[in-house]
């Protein structure tokens, strides 16, 4: 399916502009839209993110921030990790976002959390999981179960991944929220269990809960984009396999995760977060290709299945991502050529069996 970028563009991604370093792209990944300004103003309270110290959680918390700001509201933002030192923890701070350092394995420092009517719940383990399977459970299955326990009367949005459905044929449109899950691998079977054990709580305590199936976020420092460029760039050939993606600017899931606030429920809402595009891997490779003067080469043949997300319900809740596929293309492809940061992790999108 064929969309066109919506209309409104947050300043700093207005279409006569382009993204030049870190700091202008942290800008358009936490400015908030008026949408979640209003939304936000139809709960009530501080919002704590736990588990804000991977590549989501500090611009969500700074557009958060921002977001309260502009509505006038003095709630809180707390920044739940480890670890938010240096950079990170500065930016955040400079951003009036409160950061504390925690474990959340651990029961005492579980239990000193504050008290927070709304929480984003952003923990959990993916790359590593290989060898290490029982660490990925505890995170992503018994975790869940201990906040959930921690705070049953807050609002909780938590992330979860496209992972849990099967792979899918490229011309069925994707798997919706009534497909059966059929997660492949143990990581993806882990994420099946984090989003069962929320539901048991929600139901058995009446915690409205919020999961998010998220397929996959794409800005310029990390994302399935990104890695094709690169490959572009070394000339390494891209495998085909896995033919088809659906790619989302993390801006605009940020925008999302917030505004799913006012939506928790009790059994949960189950959303994909997704691209509303089947993007073809080949054609991807081939526009970012043409925008960095270079030949794109491929290995292998697409596949008759892929893992893909369906993302009407989406859509039809918020309206269609305000950047567009092309957009999210130029400006990668920019990125990449002129060597901005990375985070240093790819996505692994092509991973067919599950082992991660």
């Amino acid at each position: 399916m064929t969309v066109t970028a919506g209309t409104h563009l947050p300043d700093v991604l207005d279409t006569r502009t382009t993204l030049h370093g870190v700091g202008e792209l942290r800008a358009a990944l936490s400015t908030p839209p008026d949408s979640v300004v209003e939304s936000l103003t139809r709960t009530d309270g501080d919002i704590m993110l736990l588990g804000a110290g991977g590549k989501i959680g500090p611009d969500l918390a700074v557009m958060a921030r921002r977001a309260l700001d502009a509505a006038g509201s003095d709630a809180r933002i707390i920044a739940v990790a480890r670890g938010l030192d240096g950079q990170e923890g500065e930016y955040l701070k400079e951003a009036g976002v409160e950061v504390l350092r925690a474990d959340l394995m651990d029961d005492g420092d579980l239990a000193a959390l504050p008290e927070a009517p709304r929480i984003v719940y952003l923990a959990g383990r993916k790359f590593g999981t290989a060898g290490a399977e029982h660490g990925t459970w505890a995170l992503n299955t018994f975790l869940p179960g201990q906040v959930m326990k921690r705070f049953p009367d807050a609002r909780i949005v938590a992330f979860s991944t496209g992972n849990v459905y099967p792979l899918t044929p490229v011309t069925g449109g994707g798997a919706d929220e009534d497909t059966p899950p059929g997660p492949v691998g143990e990581y993806a079977q882990s994420c099946l269990g984090r989003e069962r054990v929320i539901e048991h709580y929600s139901r058995t305590q009446g915690t409205p809960a919020a999961i998010v199936r998220l397929n996959y976020a794409v800005e310029m420092r990390y994302g399935v984009l990104l890695e094709l460029a690169r490959s572009v760039l070394r000339g390494t050939p891209v495998d085909l396999a896995m033919g088809s993606v659906n790619v989302i600017w993390q801006g605009d899931v940020n925008a999302m995760t917030l505004r799913l606030l006012e939506h928790c429920a009790t059994p949960p809402l189950v959303l994909n977060m997704a691209g509303p595009e089947t993007a073809s891997v080949r054609w991807l490779t081939e526009q970012l290709a043409r925008r960095l003067d270079r030949t794109a080469s491929f290995t292998g043949a697409e596949e008759p299945t892929a893992l893909l997300s369906n993302a009407a319900r989406c859509a039809a809740l918020f309206g269609y991502p305000t950047l567009g596929l092309h957009r999210l293309l130029d400006e990668t492809a920019r990125w990449a050529l002129s060597g901005g940061a990375e985070h240093g992790k790819d996505t692994h999108f092509q991973e067919r069996g599950g082992r991660f």
